[in-house]
């Protein structure tokens, strides 16, 4: 199994950042429901526990198919930091399956090793990882140098690529949305990717907001997910911009996605988000379904 193609799916759930936003409020239209806020106030001293897992099948032309599954546990705490808010992310309890049996996975032996550390701005804009080398520390600590599998680990976990995808994951999930009026049919977008043999298959995620829902942890709004392959003939400005600050990728044909996105309105708790995406390419159909769920949110100390 290519352990980067599960678990980099997997390593971030939750989060939040503190400057301006760089997306305006916007005014509602005449007739629609008044719009929501969405601010980023994260849960202080607070231990919120999610429930993060993914399914990842590949069918080859005239080859089985063959499915992998990773699941976790996630514990969060957010503190005050440098203007912001420093989030603070362990793992429990990973496990990986392949084709039906349990498999070591020396990905999930590191996650369960150090704390994944975000430097975020006070509104919920991603800064960076703070001491992002821990990682590799953790992996020296589970498998010697050079053994089987260790290169590609150690490469996924290198610090440069671990802020990448920390960095990205992140934008995909919240980028556009806080410190924001939201109304209904109101769509964002995020540029993302899922890789297929090796190679990167990069497409804009669009989220269009539904409208709202009462959960467990009080009122949230909630989006709908699909993918787009290609920039749309008249494709609206902040969607240019958001593809222009990514560098304006090459995007590829033949991804789709669909899902959706929960996150409440009060605090800063996303509720729950899955997301179905499917690549396909030369005689390979690669799906990637991955859902998180917020479990619990509990005070610490006394």
């Amino acid at each position: 199994m290519r352990t980067g193609l599960v678990w980099s799916c997997l390593l971030l759930s939750l989060a939040g950042a503190g400057c301006k936003s760089r997306y305006p409020p916007l005014t509602p239209p005449p007739g629609l429901p008044p719009p929501v806020r969405l601010d980023f106030k994260p849960p202080v001293d607070r231990l919120l526990t999610e429930s993060v897992r993914a399914t990842r099948t590949l069918q080859r032309e005239g080859l089985p198919e063959v499915r992998d599954e990773a699941a976790f546990t996630t514990e969060t705490r957010f503190t005050p930091s440098d203007g912001g808010w420093r989030a603070a992310q362990s793992v429990r309890t990973p496990r990986q399956v392949h084709d039906g049996r349990d498999v070591p996975s020396l990905s999930g032996a590191v996650l369960e090793r150090f704390t994944l550390r975000m430097q975020l701005a006070a509104d919920g804009t991603f800064v960076k990882l703070v001491g992002p080398e821990a990682a590799q520390e953790a992996l020296r600590q589970v498998a010697p140098e050079g053994g089987p599998g260790v290169p590609e680990v150690e490469r996924f976990f290198s610090p440069e690529a671990l802020e990448i995808r920390t960095r990205r994951e992140w934008e995909a999930k919240y980028a556009g949305l806080l410190q924001r009026n939201l109304v209904e049919g109101q769509r964002t977008w995020a540029v993302d990717s899922v890789t297929v043999d090796g190679a990167e298959r990069t497409y804009l995620l669009e989220r269009t907001v539904q409208g709202t829902r009462p959960t467990m942890f009080g009122d949230a709004v909630v989006l709908s997910l699909r993918c787009l392959d290609a920039l749309p003939p008249k494709a609206p400005e902040e969607l240019k911009a958001v593809w222009a600050e990514a560098g304006s990728p090459g995007l590829s044909k033949g991804v789709t996605c669909e899902g959706e996105q929960v996150v409440a309105t009060g605090r800063f708790i996303p509720v729950r988000r899955l997301l179905k995406v499917k690549a396909v390419e030369a005689g390979t159909t690669l799906t990637l379904t991955t859902e998180s769920q917020a479990e619990a949110l509990q005070e610490e100390g006394p």
